[in-house]
């Protein structure tokens, strides 16, 4: 790229049965302004027509024969781009008509910047209470992280292309949508790249929650493999969800129903159970606030069980992790970590493009 000119920006989304929410995010990257040099749409197999919706909007589109997952879609999009950064986005979001400027302003004004995402804004689309909760706590959690990150979101994320093709893309071992971009943050972290959070980078999300998706891809696909990938790192970053705030509560989840499950023998535990419920409540405090005055008190009381669950769940995948992390150096399996090469990420998985 030429000093004082933009860097070209590739937009790369996977998507699966994208439905409705998928025509939106097609429908907001049309009015971007200024436009992206190129959108790349993988379809990975989808049964809805989520290609040729695509290739309506313009989108240059690949597919991928059988069903591979996001981190090897986006790999595949990455490998045809030919843009200087790659901006990855959920086939779920509708970015804002500024976001490729304002993404491609951020590479041209700091030369040593090798990534950067954003984050969704304060107004989810789904209106029910679940939906609006869970949005509104990403927002909060990436709106009050450290600027200098340690990780990397896919959502709306944008790293430097040669950059990510030398470090072999995604980890596509994650089969499903999981934690393929934090795992890939933390490999840019350790090798001295610098990620930025911008927190005026904001998408829309148009994804609503049930309480058993919530739970299942809470636990099974973020809290499950990211404890796992933090024992394997032996590292933990003080930032976003793991501060030492988010840790003491999770212990301190614990011993609140621990002490109020003995309390039927021993009453005296309902001290302990109400200094358990007291430190919840302080720890948490400003995101309570900020609950309350983006949606009103009731809706911020409704949202602390809620809260005190996802400590409850998040604590057990770590637990989890943890023996499965002892059993795995008593038991090593076969085989090394992969994270694909530029020629892999061509060859595994057949494409066509549309």
């Amino acid at each position: 790229m030429t000093d004082g000119i933009d860097p070209t920006v590739s937009v790369v989304i996977p998507v699966f049965d994208g439905g409705e929410s998928f025509r939106a995010c097609l429908s907001s990257l049309a009015a971007l302004a200024p436009g992206a040099h190129e959108v790349i749409v993988v379809d990975d197999s989808s049964g809805d027509g989520s290609g040729r919706l695509a290739s309506e909007f313009g989108a240059e589109v690949l597919t991928t024969l059988v069903r591979s997952g996001p981190a090897h879609a986006r790999n595949l999009g990455a490998r045809q781009a030919c843009g200087d950064i790659l901006l990855f986005v959920d086939a779920d979001v509708a970015v804002r008509p500024d976001t490729a400027g304002r993404v491609a302003l951020a590479f041209r004004l700091d030369p040593g910047l090798s990534a950067l995402f954003g984050s969704y804004d304060d107004a989810p689309a789904a209106a029910d209470f679940l939906s609006q909760y869970k949005n509104l706590m990403h927002h909060y959690v990436h709106q009050t992280g450290r600027e200098d990150a340690f990780t990397f979101w896919a959502g709306c994320g944008a790293i430097r292309r040669e950059l990510f093709l030398s470090l072999g893309g995604f980890d596509e071992r994650y089969r499903e949508p999981a934690i393929e971009d934090i795992e890939l943050g933390y490999r840019l972290k350790s090798a001295g790249y610098k990620i930025l959070l911008i927190k005026a980078l904001q998408v829309k999300h148009l994804k609503p929650w049930s309480p058993p998706g919530l739970v299942r891809t809470d636990f099974t696909r973020r809290a499950l493999p990211w404890a796992e990938l933090i024992l394997r790192r032996r590292r933990i970053a003080n930032d976003l969800n793991l501060g030492w705030s988010s840790r003491i509560s999770v212990l301190a989840t614990y011993g609140l129903v621990g002490a109020l499950l003995a309390a039927w023998k021993w009453p005296l535990l309902l001290a302990l159970a109400g200094v358990c419920a007291l430190t919840l409540l302080l720890l948490n405090g400003p995101l309570y606030r900020f609950f309350a005055r983006k949606r009103g008190p009731f809706f911020a009381l409704r949202t602390v069980p809620w809260h005190w669950f996802y400590f409850l769940y998040s604590g057990l995948a770590f637990a989890l992790a943890l023996v499965m992390h002892l059993y795995s150096t008593i038991v090593p399996r076969p085989g090394g970590q992969h994270h694909g090469s530029e020629e892999e990420m061509g060859r595994e998985g057949a494409i066509t493009a549309r």
